[in-house]
């Protein structure tokens, strides 16, 4: 008899981790609320959630368990993917909800939080399983791991007894140099299989597709290489600007927000070799060797393959945009970039001399998050000689309305052969009958597992900042500021021309 549901019979048959202390500091903050309460809650209700699971919340504001769980449960109600918010499933949930008060970096609130996780150990049977969530400003990593370390609430893998994890959530450093100092501190305090590195990119239905979809059918397999593709096109595009993020965005601009980590994530999962195994570490080694294949941008002519835009006033989805030069805590000088464009090569045998143009920006036209990979026309493409032909396209659509397409030329109906390009389409929503889980439960649910595939590595850190950094110091000494665009267009000129001295154009998601 087939499921009603393939898409929850498929969560169904996962397995249920056991039951943790799961700390999220930062509780009060708008990740906690708008994603790590309301996907918990959702892989409660979907039965993944071992019974004693236990959620504590710690950060400055005073606040009782009762006003915390009141607090997150208007979180669940306006984000949960699981909504209507079922009141018995969050009677049982709200239980294992905690909260303690304290400064990142007061050893006193910590003290209270060990006393807190110790009662839950005897009264939710979480055994000393600890799983720390930092959903903090970066600068407060060191203090709060130092702590948590000193005052022996980090358990040492290599002897026998329950496990700590730790999530740590993007950015990872601001260059090599900043990364290299944050994972010395990670390393102090934890092992590296400790770590989980969250890029919430790779927990979305389709990015873990993207590896099904290529090892499992023959098919596409067999013409994922340089003798059929004849380019590949990554977008990224946001219609929103920085909204309330001016001051981080201000140091940090679009190519580390975005490109540094999601984007060249995403690349690497394109371009990789299969791995010998579905395993954390033999995943992670395949995409370590894509990054250290990249071809390092020409001193001097950085030009040639990087372009960098800020956007304008303009309009947005009908309605008006402010420059990005005045958003609230934004230099009215401000040189930072909105947007990027960069052209990349990937200096193997898979992929020698094909183009991966990556482009990502705020205040696009729209929100969509798009890989296609373009296929070398036909040798000698019949029709061309009466009409025109249309290179072959394998979209993958990651948000929204996440799927999978194939464009290719059909005859149009009529006694005269004219040709017209035609999709094939696959949704996960029309497909299973439900809207893919929320990137978040798969991370917390892996990380509750144990299981490190979906996160980074620390090489993988620290190899994609040894690529990117060499552009972004010659972008910050350069005489010249980014190029404007106004807002509610694909991006500057420059970007356009980016492609079209090779002849070619970007797709339009």
């Amino acid at each position: 008899m087939t499921s009603a549901n393939p898409l929850r019979e498929g969560l169904e048959q996962e397995r249920v981790p056991d039951a943790s202390c799961l700390v999220i500091f930062g509780a009060s903050g708008d990740l906690t609320q708008r994603k790590l309460i309301p996907a918990l809650y959702s892989l409660a209700s979907e039965g993944l959630l071992p019974a004693g699971q236990t959620i504590v919340g710690y950060a400055r504001p005073e606040f009782t368990d009762e006003a915390f769980r009141a607090a997150m449960r208007e979180a669940c109600d306006a984000h949960a993917r699981t909504r209507p918010v079922d009141d018995a499933v969050w009677e049982n949930f709200a239980r294992g909800l905690f909260y303690v008060s304290g400064e990142f970096t007061e050893r006193d609130g910590y003290v209270r939080l060990r006393e807190k996780l110790a009662e839950c150990d005897r009264t939710r049977g979480t055994g000393g399983r600890r799983i720390y969530y930092l959903a903090v400003p970066p600068q407060f990593f060191p203090t709060v791991s130092t702590i948590l370390g000193a005052e022996g609430m980090v358990h040492d893998p290599e002897t026998p007894g329950p496990f700590t994890r730790v999530i740590i959530e993007k950015p990872f450093g601001r260059d090599l140099q900043t990364a290299e100092d944050l994972n010395r501190v990670a390393v102090g305090t934890f092992r590296e299989r400790q770590i989980f590195r969250i890029d919430h990119y790779l927990g979305k239905e389709t990015v873990q597709n993207l590896l099904v979809f290529r090892f499992s059918n023959g098919i596409f397999e067999s013409f994922w290489n340089r003798q059929y593709v004849d380019h590949v096109q990554l977008t990224v595009a946001e219609s929103i600007g920085v909204e309330k993020r001016g001051g981080y965005f201000e140091t940090a601009g679009i190519t580390r927000d975005i490109i540094q980590n999601h984007m060249l994530q995403l690349l690497s999962l394109v371009a990789m070799e299969p791995p010998v195994a579905f395993e954390a570490n033999a995943v992670r080694d395949e995409k370590v060797k894509v990054l250290r294949a990249l071809r390092e941008f020409p001193g001097g002519h950085e030009g040639d393959l990087a372009v960098r835009g800020q956007y304008t006033e303009g309009s947005v989805l009908g309605d008006h945009a402010a420059a990005y030069r005045s958003e609230e805590r934004v230099d009215s000088q401000s040189r930072t970039e909105t947007f990027a464009a960069l052209k990349v090569f990937i200096d193997n045998w898979r992929w020698a001399d094909v183009p991966f143009y990556l482009r990502a920006g705020k205040r696009l036209p729209k929100r969509v998050t798009d890989i296609s990979i373009h296929f070398r026309q036909a040798p000698f493409p019949l029709f061309s000689r009466t009409m025109r032909t249309h290179s072959n396209v394998l979209a993958i659509r990651i948000q929204p309305d996440e799927g999978i397409s194939l464009k290719f030329d059909s005859k149009l109906p009529g006694p005269t052969v004219r040709t017209a390009p035609v999709t094939m389409e696959f949704r996960y929503a029309t497909s299973f009958g439900a809207e893919p889980p929320e990137a978040y439960e798969r991370l917390l649910l892996e990380t509750m597992l144990g299981d490190s595939t979906l996160f980074a590595r620390r090489d993988e850190v620290e190899t994609a900042w040894a690529w990117l950094d060499p552009l972004l110091k010659s972008w910050e000494s350069s005489g010249t500021g980014p190029h404007p665009y106004a807002a509610g267009t694909w991006g500057p000129d420059a970007a356009e021309e980016l492609l079209a001295r090779d002849g070619r154009h970007w797709r339009r998601p």
